[in-house]
Parts: C-alpha cells; structure tokens; sequence
C-alpha cells in the first residue's frame, strides 16, 4: 500500500478525523443539516472547515451531537440540551482525574 493510503487508512481509525460531510453526518444522526448547525452555533461541537469552507464532522463530535439530539428528542430545548452535554462531559473529566489521584495517592501510601 503507498505511503498516502497508508496515511488515509490510519486517519480512519481517528475518532477526532473529519471524515464525515454535513450531509452525511445529519443522515448518520438522523436529524438535519440545521441541528448541526445549532448544536455548533451553541459551542458544543466546532467542525472542522474543509478548504471550500464546508463543515466536516468526527465520530467523536456526532456521538456529543447524537446524545444532545437524544435529550432535544425528549422535549429539552437545544441550548439545555447543549451545556447538559457539556456538563455531563466535564463530569466524566473530573471523575477520571479523581480516581487517577486516588489510584497514584494508594500507590503512594502503599510505597511508605
């Protein structure tokens, strides 16, 4: 395989890879073109732009865009749906920062 497929094939394995166009990506979703677009709007997700300006989209920012289209889906408007997605993120952050300290603090107690 050359070296640029090679390269190509690898991006594919890439959650943060844009491979995904606005079009394919609200039919991924099952949503539209405009729920992307607001869910980018709010600052949850921020495509990346292809050379022609088009928005393209990772595995990773549609599975954040699919769980706030899961929340609108069950009546929250976009916005809440949005920073409820961000918080629930920041939440997942900081409890794996804990338990990393509480894993290297037992070592810690364990080595004394």
């Amino acid at each position: 395989m050359p070296a640029e497929n090679a390269s190509v094939a690898g991006n594919l394995d890439d959650d943060d890879y844009p491979a995904y166009t606005m079009g394919r990506a609200a039919d991924v979703l099952g949503t539209t073109p405009a729920f992307l677009r607001a869910v980018g709007e709010v600052g949850l997700i921020a495509p990346l732009r292809s050379g022609g300006g088009h928005r393209r989209y990772s595995r990773r920012q549609l599975r954040i865009a699919a769980r706030a289209r899961e929340l609108v889906d069950q009546g929250t408007p976009v916005e809440a749906a949005c920073r409820i997605v961000s918080l629930e993120d920041q939440l997942d952050d900081a409890l794996r920062l804990n338990r990393e300290i509480r894993r290297k603090l037992d070592e810690h107690v364990a080595d004394t």
